[in-house]
């Protein structure tokens, strides 16, 4: 099992609206949790996702990167998603092995 974090520094002013965006998209998941900052670096927000393994995350890296929203994203969302990188400055990902 791994964790993958999505860390994203927002432009001010953009960080719950990023939040909330990532939320709606991802918030059925129960495998995906949205958080932001209460200590450190200002306007962060975090997804983190688990998955059972790098090649499961890749699949799902490969399908985003099509550019096709999921089938069952509603369209007005996924029109919303499309410019969400015009929300945060930075990002980097994280990937940790979960010890069992």
């Amino acid at each position: 099992m791994l964790i993958v974090r999505e860390i994203f520094v927002a432009k001010p002013g953009q960080a719950g609206k990023l939040a909330k965006l990532f939320k709606r998209v991802f918030g059925h998941d129960p495998n995906v949790r949205i958080m932001t900052d209460s200590v450190g670096d200002y306007n962060t927000v975090v997804m983190e996702m688990q998955v059972g393994s790098l090649a499961e995350f890749e699949k799902s890296m490969e399908e985003y990167k099509s550019g096709k929203p999921h089938p069952s994203m509603n369209p007005e969302v996924a029109e919303e998603m499309s410019k969400y990188t015009e929300m945060y400055l930075y990002g980097r990902r994280e990937i940790f092995r979960i010890e069992e």
